[in-house]
């Protein structure tokens, strides 16, 4: 029987973790932006940004689509690779639920490929794209409890505030 990875909170900065992937939850251009796609861009140096532009030359031309996830170096940061999800921008009139759901899976799905033991996520889509910091905990802890697995043995949410953090144990608490 494959063990299920340990889920961890941690409040913090994502940028500052030892893992094997950090997740960035990156616009669709893949070049940088504000949260924590520009903290991550900022804090792993230039190289992160010139795999990037490599991506938007090849495979990527029209950037990367709203779900998916890809893999680059982590230029400084203390981890192997950075993995860039392209999240969804909340709405009222769309349920947009299953691109969110799609971030973490595809991210999961592109860790495993790369070997990865550990990986941080930070709350995808919470901050300028608007999803309600309830129902994003909800999806991003279901949606690892169900997908997480082997090589995996840790899976960080690395929330920046109390209000992350407590939105996040309380929909770990709910699920088990």
């Amino acid at each position: 029987m494959t063990q299920q990875p340990s889920l961890v909170l941690v409040r913090g900065d994502i940028t500052g973790q030892h893992v094997d992937a950090i997740v960035n939850a990156a616009n669709s251009s893949l070049l940088g932006g504000g949260g924590v796609d520009g903290a991550i861009h900022r804090v792993g140096g230039p190289e992160i940004l010139a795999a990037c532009r490599e991506l938007r030359a090849s495979r990527y031309g029209k950037g990367l689509p709203t779900g998916q996830a890809v893999a680059t170096t982590a230029g400084r940061l203390d981890a192997d690779h950075v993995i860039h999800t392209a999240g969804p921008v909340w709405s009222r009139e769309e349920d947009r639920s299953a691109l969110l759901a799609s971030c973490y899976r595809e991210s999961l799905r592109v860790a495993a490929e790369l070997g990865a033991k550990s990986i941080a996520f930070p709350a995808i889509s919470t901050g300028i794209y608007g999803w309600p910091m309830d129902d994003g905990a909800r999806i991003a802890v279901s949606t690892v409890r169900k997908e997480a697995t082997a090589p995996l043995t840790e899976v960080r949410f690395v929330l920046f505030d109390e209000y992350a953090y407590e939105e996040f144990a309380a929909a770990l608490a709910a699920r088990g």
